[in-house]
């Protein structure tokens, strides 16, 4: 399949996805049984088939040449592809249909997003086995606080709706909130190790590969900024046993300065900046 066909095709896909949810799951009491037309169980694995679609582009588009291929495109594409491989696999375990109704339409643009930023540059050093590892974690990272963020959406918008007379059939399928605030600082706890992780190994690599710690850039800046709201939530959590608003608003601030490190910084450089 042409490489811009599958781009289209997983997109269209995950678009459908989102529309079915939206129709089955969040139009109100009687959305179920107005019509689904595929059966409850089966539900979940509607999104393997743009799943596996999305893949392959970034394995067709990331792994071009000796080096990786990783512009700003790419690099969103990669964490949402991971983001719904996470929620995938999560899915078994927990009952949360919300996040795939949120995530569907977020995916369909960002499978596109390597069409209108393309990057024909590789990156450098990526022979130097730091720099894949510390790519890895990082991604994987970023894919955890993304679930984390949605997570924390969706939980805003259960606790406003909760008092509701007519709610969304999605919403009476969700476990109750505590649960859903436990399931959201394992994920931030998760994700915290993984960024520790990340910004250890990128001082790691830069002193490999350039003979220095991390230098002070924007990237960096906003990595510790990220690190430092995170840190501070979950001791919060721990000590004085935030939760509620307070973990929503501060899960959503890290993300937001998760987002201006790494993507905002490429976006500038590679967009705007044309570096």
């Amino acid at each position: 399949m042409p490489v811009i066909l599958a781009h289209l095709a997983a997109a269209l896909l995950y678009s459908l996805l989102g529309w079915y949810l939206w129709r089955t799951k969040w139009q109100g009491p009687g959305a179920r049984t107005a019509g689904s037309p595929i059966p409850y169980g089966l539900e979940r694995f509607a999104i393997l088939a743009p799943l596996m679609i999305h893949g392959y582009i970034l394995y067709a588009t990331i792994f071009v040449g000796p080096g990786l291929t990783l512009g700003v495109g790419q690099a969103v594409s990669a964490v949402v592809w991971i983001t719904a491989a996470i929620y995938f696999a999560a899915s078994f375990f927990y009952s949360l249909e919300g996040l795939q109704t949120l995530l569907s339409p977020i995916a369909a643009v960002a499978v596109l997003l390597p069409l209108l930023f393309p990057e024909a540059h590789p990156l450098a050093n990526t022979e130097v086995p730091a720099f894949r590892v510390h790519l890895l974690i990082a991604l994987l990272a970023y894919s955890l606080f993304t679930i984390a963020a949605l997570h924390a959406l969706l939980m805003d918008l259960v606790e406003r709706r909760l008092h509701h007379a007519a709610r969304p059939t999605v919403f009476a399928n969700l476990p109750p909130l505590l649960t859903m605030e436990t399931l959201l600082f394992r994920v931030l706890w998760t994700g915290f190790i993984l960024l520790t992780l990340t910004l250890g190994t990128g001082i790691v690599f830069s002193e490999e590969v350039f003979g220095k710690a991390l230098p002070f850039t924007h990237k960096t800046l906003f990595g510790f900024i990220s690190w430092c709201i995170f840190a501070a939530l979950l001791g919060g959590r721990l000590i004085y046993g935030w939760r509620g608003r307070v973990a929503v608003r501060m899960t959503l601030a890290g993300f937001i300065a998760l987002l201006f490190a790494y993507v905002g910084s490429k976006f500038v450089l590679e967009v705007i900046l044309r570096r």
